[in-house]
C-alpha cells in the first residue's frame, strides 16, 4: 500500500505540469480564501490562487530537491564509507571523525547553519541535506563493507594485482549496494523533512515557486480563518514521508544482506 501512494504521488509530481489543473502562480483565479468546494477542490489562498496546482508544484518541489540531495548523499557516502572501510588508519580516521562531527550536530539546526552560510534558495537546501544525511551513510556503508573487505576473495584480488578502484567497484560495491538503497530511502525522508523545515522558515525555496514547507508557511498567517491551507499540505507531507520510510521497511526486509550470499 505505502509502495502504491509513492508511486501515486511521484506521478502526480512527474505528469503534474502537463495536468489541467491551471497556472500555480495566476492569481485572482478565484475569491480569496475560499473553503474547500467543488469548484475549488482544495480552496484558494490569501491572493486568490488555486491551491491545487501549488500542491502539486510543492510535491514536485519537494520530491524533486530531496531526491537531487540523496543522489549526492549516496555518491559521497559511498565512496567514502568504502575507502574508510578499506584503508585502515589516517584515513579511515579522518573520514570517520568528520562523519562524527556532523553527526553530533541537531540536523535542523546545521542546516540553518549552512543555509546562513551558502545564503538562501534552491542550492542551499540541497547542499544541506547531503551535508547532514552524508555521515550516516558513510558509516553504514563503512559497517557493511568492513564485513567484505577481509574476504577470501577480496584478498585473492588483492594479491592477484588488482587495484584498490577495481576491487572497490568490483568486489566491494556489489556487496554494499543493497544497504545504500535502503539507507538512502531514509534519507530521502529525512531530506524531504528538512527541506519542508527550511522553506516552513523561509531559508530554503524562495517564492513565487512552492513547496510542501513554504505552502505550510503561507498558510499559517491564516491559520484561525483558512486551517486547510496548513492541513493540506502538511497532511501530504506527512503521508510522503510515511510513505519512504514504509517502503524503506520493505526493502531493508528484501535486501537483507544477512540472508543473501556475498556476490564474487
Amino acid at each position: 500500500m505505502s509502495l502504491v501512494v509513492l508511486l501515486g504521488l511521484l506521478a502526480v509530481a512527474v505528469l503534474g505540469p502537463w495536468l489541467p489543473l491551471g497556472d500555480p502562480a495566476a492569481v485572482n483565479v478565484g475569491p480569496r480564501l475560499a473553503a474547500p468546494s467543488g469548484e475549488w477542490w482544495t480552496g484558494t489562498d490569501s491572493l486568490g490562487r488555486s491551491v491545487l496546482p501549488r500542491l502539486v508544484e510543492g510535491i514536485r518541489t519537494t520530491f524533486l530537491l530531496a531526491g537531487v540531495a540523496v543522489m549526492g548523499t549516496v555518491a559521497l557516502g559511498v565512496a567514502l564509507g568504502m575507502l574508510a572501510a578499506y584503508y585502515r588508519g589516517p584515513i579511515a580516521e579522518l573520514i570517520i571523525r568528520g562523519a562524527d562531527v556532523l553527526f553530533a550536530f541537531p540536523s535542523l539546526l546545521l542546516a540553518i547553519l549552512l543555509v546562513a552560510i551558502t545564503g538562501p534558495g534552491a542550492p542551499g537546501a540541497v547542499i544541506s541535506i547531503v551535508l547532514i544525511c552524508s555521515p550516516l551513510m558513510v558509516r553504514v556503508v563503512r559497517a557493511a563493507s568492513l564485513s567484505v573487505v577481509g574476504r577470501d576473495f577480496v584478498v585473492a584480488a588483492r594479491v592477484g594485482g588488482a587495484g584498490p578502484v577495481r576491487i572497490l567497484l568490483v568486489h566491494v560495491l556489489p556487496n554494499v549496494a543493497g544497504t545504500a538503497v535502503v539507507q538512502a530511502t531514509y534519507a530521502l525522508s529525512v531530506g524531504m523533512l528538512i527541506e519542508s523545515g527550511l522553506s516552513f522558515l523561509g531559508l530554503g525555496l524562495q517564492p513565487p515557486n512552492a513547496s510542501l514547507g513554504s505552502l505550510v508557511h503561507e498558510g499559517a498567517v491564516y491559520l484561525p480563518i483558512a486551517p486547510w491551507l496548513v492541513l493540506i499540505p502538511g497532511a501530504l507531507l506527512a503521508l510522503a514521508i510515511m510513505a519512504v520510510n514504509l517502503v524503506g521497511d520493505g526493502l531493508r526486509d528484501a535486501l537483507d544482506v544477512r540472508g543473501v550470499e556475498v556476490r564474487r
